[in-house]
């Protein structure tokens, strides 16, 4: 079925200047997602109905055409939907960047999209170690999640793209990060890599009782390789 009729938009995030770098931008959060990450912020995404279709966000985007410079597709997962390159190619043709937040389990999607020139920015989170990839995200995807990462390095320069890691201190150690650290370097990556604090207040909702994480420290949110 034509996914343009179809409502898998959750909602839309009308402006932003933090989600996407240099660029002005709006954010649209596609239902559904292949994991189900204990410190998940957004579960209501990965599980509730669709509130807009494509169509409902092209005619969006035609109001901001020379007001926003990007649209950042997030999620849920964005690249669950096979019509995704179709509805990047529109937003391309109105003249925005467009930004995809991904877990990378699709690399077949993400290399398609580099290779037509779809997007312009990827932003990859980085779940956890091979070893506790079921255990915190509920799924063992680690060969897609590698193979998306190596992707976007060979790929490096067609796209921009950096690699997140949402620590929760009772999930990942000090320990795990020092072998997300090795891992990226030892496929040769070589920009930025961001750690975030979880920033779940209230997970009653979430697909885990979690306690607080602990603050991590500044040092580290912006380590580089």
């Amino acid at each position: 079925m034509n996914e343009f009729s179809m409502k898998i938009v959750y909602e839309i995030t009308k402006f932003t200047m933090l989600d996407y770098p240099k660029e002005l931008a709006c954010i649209v959060w596609f239902t559904g997602c292949n994991m189900r990450c204990k410190y998940c912020h957004n579960p209501q995404i990965v599980t509730d109905q669709g509130t807009q279709t494509f169509e409902n966000v092209k005619e969006f985007l035609k109001t901001r055409v020379g007001i926003l410079g990007g649209v950042v597709l997030s999620g849920g997962e964005a690249t669950l939907h096979k019509d995704l390159p179709q509805f990047a190619k529109d937003i391309k043709e109105m003249g925005f960047k467009i930004k995809l937040d991904t877990n990378g389990t699709n690399p077949q999607m993400v290399q398609k999209m580099i290779e037509e020139g779809l997007v312009d920015y990827v932003a990859l989170d980085y779940k956890a170690t091979k070893e506790k990839m079921e255990e915190i995200t509920g799924f063992n995807h680690w060969d897609k999640f590698t193979k998306t990462l190596d992707v976007l390095i060979e790929n490096k320069s067609k796209v921009e793209f950096e690699v997140r890691t949402t620590w929760h201190t009772s999930l990942l150690n000090k320990k795990d990060i020092d072998s997300i650290l090795s891992d990226l370097n030892s496929r040769g990556y070589k920009n930025t890599f961001f750690i975030q604090n979880c920033n779940v207040v209230d997970n009653k909702n979430s697909f885990a009782q979690l306690p607080t994480s602990k603050n991590i420290e500044k040092r580290i949110l912006s380590a580089k390789i």
